[in-house]
Formats: C-alpha cells, sequence, structure tokens
C-alpha cells in the first residue's frame, strides 16, 4: 500500500457477495485499505458475471466492485476453511459479511466467537432487515428494501405504478453506511481498544435519506406522493423542454436564484408578483410557475440555456449519460472519471474515487481481480503458511 493512503494500515476481511457488503469494502480499499476478498472456491462472487460484457466476453462490472482488492478463495463450509478464517479474522482490523443473520454464528465465525481471539475486531453487518427484529431471517435484496424504506413509493408518476431507480442504490447505500460505521467504531476502539459490530440494514439506509416523510405524516396526517420530475412545493425545480428537443433541469426555487432566472428570461417583475415572490408562494402556483419557465425555455437551444443561466447564477445544466460524462471538461479537467488498465493491460475508464481529501486521496489502483489471485501470498503474509500447507488445502479444496 501506498504510504499516503489514509487507511493503509487496515487490514479487512470482505465475505459479502453481490452489491451491498462488497461496496463497503470497494470504499475502504479505494482509500488504501488492504481488502482481503474472500470467494468460494471454482466460481467466485457471482457479480463476476454481472453486467455487461466486453468483446472478449468479460463482464465489466467486476472490475469497479472488484477494483483495489485481492482474491482469496477458501471453502467457509468446511471446518478446516472456518479455522483459517477464524486465524485470518484475529489478524484483521474490519471484517465485512453480507449473509443471511445466523449463518456465520452456524459457521462458529459470529462475532463473539471472531473477538475472542481478536477483541478489538470490528464486524460490519450488511442485510437486508438487520440483525434481530420480526424480518431479519428474510431475503432483503436492494429493491424489496427500497420499496420498506419508502423510495419505491415516491418514484415515477402518480398515474401509475411506483418505478424503480436505474441501480440498485439501496444495496450501495447499505454499504456506505456500513463503511462510516466502521470508521466511527474504529475511532471508538481508539479510545477502548475493543471492536464492536456495525449493523447496516438495507431498509433503514434507504429510510434515513427519506427527508421529512415520517414526520410530515406523522404531524399532518399527510402521506408524500409520486410527483414525476418534480418535488412537491419547491418551485421552480424541474425538467425543461428545449427548442432543439433536449431537457434542461433548472434549480431556480431560492427567492434570490429566482430573481436572478426573471431576469435571464426577461420577465424581471415575475419575481415580484404575490404568487410567486416567496417559496411558500411559488409552491402554491407550482404548475403556474412551470409552465412560465417552460415557455421561456421552448424557445431557444439546450446549451444557450445552461450558458446564460450559469453565467447569471442559475444552477441548470443537462441529462447525462455517459458518452457526455466521458465528453464533458468538467469531468475531464477533475479527472471524475479514470483510465485504469484491465487484467489484459487495455485501458479501462471508470468512476474516480470520491469524496477527495487534499491530503492522502484515495486512488484506483487496479481493476477487480481474477478469482484467488493472491490466495497463496495473503496465506504465507498473514498466516506464515509454507508451500507445503497450501498445497494440502489445495489439494482438500479448501482453497
Amino acid at each position: 500500500m501506498l504510504p499516503d493512503t489514509p487507511l493503509s494500515d487496515l487490514k479487512v476481511l470482505e465475505l459479502g457477495q453481490l452489491i451491498a457488503g462488497p461496496y463497503c469494502g470497494q470504499v475502504l480499499a479505494d482509500f488504501g485499505a488492504d481488502v482481503i476478498k474472500i470467494e468460494p472456491p471454482g466460481k467466485g462472487d457471482a457479480m463476476r458475471q454481472w453486467g455487461e460484457a466486453d468483446a472478449n466476453g468479460e463482464p465489466l462490472w467486476w472490475n469497479v466492485i472488484g477494483r483495489n482488492k485481492k482474491s482469496l478463495t477458501l471453502d467457509l463450509r468446511q471446518p478446516r476453511g472456518q479455522e483459517i478464517l477464524r486465524e485470518l479474522a484475529a489478524e484483521a482490523d474490519i471484517l465485512i459479511e453480507n449473509f443471511r443473520p445466523g449463518t456465520m454464528e452456524k459457521w462458529g465465525l459470529g462475532y463473539d466467537d471472531l473477538a475472542r481471539r481478536n477483541p478489538g475486531l470490528i464486524m460490519v453487518r450488511v442485510t437486508g432487515f438487520g440483525q434481530d427484529g420480526p424480518y431479519a431471517t428474510r431475503a432483503g435484496f436492494a429493491s424489496v428494501c427500497e420499496a420498506m424504506g419508502g423510495l419505491r413509493y415516491i418514484s415515477g408518476y402518480p398515474d401509475r405504478a411506483p418505478v424503480r431507480v436505474g441501480i440498485s442504490l439501496g444495496d450501495t447505500l447499505a454499504g456506505v453506511h456500513g463503511a462510516l460505521g466502521a470508521l466511527v467504531a474504529l475511532h471508538q476502539r481508539e479510545r477502548t481498544g475493543r471492536g464492536q459490530v456495525v449493523d447496516s440494514a438495507i431498509f433503514e439506509s434507504v429510510l434515513g435519506m427519506m427527508e421529512s416523510l415520517v414526520p410530515e405524516y406523522a404531524r399532518t396526517g399527510k402521506i408524500r406522493e409520486r410527483s414525476g420530475s418534480f418535488l412537491p412545493k419547491i418551485a421552480p425545480s424541474n425538467a425543461y423542454p428545449a427548442r432543439d428537443g433536449r431537457d434542461v433541469i433548472i434549480g431556480a426555487n431560492q427567492d434570490t436564484v429566482f430573481r436572478r432566472l426573471c431576469e435571464v428570461m426577461g420577465q424581471p417583475t415575475l419575481a415580484d408578483h404575490p404568487d410567486y415572490a416567496s417559496h411558500r408562494a411559488r409552491g402554491e402556483h407550482q404548475q403556474a410557475i412551470d409552465d412560465v419557465v417552460a415557455g421561456w425555455t421552448r424557445q431557444h437551444d439546450a446549451d444557450d440555456i445552461v450558458a446564460w443561466l450559469a453565467e447569471a447564477g442559475v444552477p441548470a445544466g443537462l441529462v447525462y449519460r455517459a458518452p457526455e460524462m466521458l465528453d464533458d471538461p468538467h469531468f475531464n479537467a477533475r479527472e471524475s472519471i479514470v483510465e485504469v488498465a484491465d487484467r489484459q493491460g487495455q485501458p479501462l475508464p471508470m468512476q474516480n474515487v470520491f469524496p477527495r481529501l487534499s491530503a492522502t486521496p484515495g486512488r484506483v489502483r487496479h481493476v477487480g481481480p481474477a478469482l484467488g489471485e493472491h490466495t497463496e501470498a495473503v496465506l504465507k503474509e498473514w498466516l506464515a503458511l509454507d508451500d507445503a500447507g497450501i498445497d494440502a488445502l489445495h489439494d482438500s479444496g479448501v482453497i
């Protein structure tokens, strides 16, 4: 590890599969932690097969979610595999797992078991519904937990069924919360010397971002409904059609910003109209003000609208896809997307490490590893196993 990466002194075991647990590992690895990805021999994490494949038939997603990690194969269903995990956990700072509650305990790998050898161990447990409660043992994929956490109900348009955001957002949020919890627990360990369990549930990670949805209902009886491309009572803030067929996203709901928008539109007195002069007034007349703004945007091309509003200090932008991200000068100037050599040595663009740290930034050091690529090296470095011991593990199918 590079000495200037902020987490380079941390040893992390990642037992999770698919997205939620592995994204937690990705965040820690991006900032330099030595993350050992433990996978079943022969098949590895299912994420190795997910997403679009390149011309060589290699799925591409694994290169991102597996980046900066090492791969060690280990059969946790075998007693010898479980013992090796205990030995590795005795050397680790953090262990990430996202099996159903009770699975680790069934293998003799629960937190109490591991903490007896390593009291400072921090175990991040990522599940759909958490470690306790009546739903704890249910299978919990992001789609179900996003619905339970409130996101699905408010996503989409009021005249049709709820829609799903086009990514597994709940999984990623649970991974971020798991990484945050691990770092908080590390800070506490500096004071006490003891680790603890971080319980990151997908449905609660979604619930946590639902703003004032719960207290609004509890105090007013109002249920937040689907509203499409805008937020109720927040105006003007929407997607507006331009003359060239593109949409421009404009957010001018703050009083001073709305006044600047009116000036750009050539209607400065609109900002003083009683229906639009305050945040609450514009909220009550949301459709009317959206119609006014759309009437103006339809007369101009999208790039011109964005340029005029940017100069005036009004938040505005276009809807980007991957091609626009790769071509955008701001993305390029900040290196928001970086090229990393894949395992065949070919450049592969992917999102950079965020957030940015001024003195000790994270970076993408390499793409997701081949299955078991680091098995022997990790066992030698962490557990001081010799070649004969490793050969015996291979022969018995433990690794």
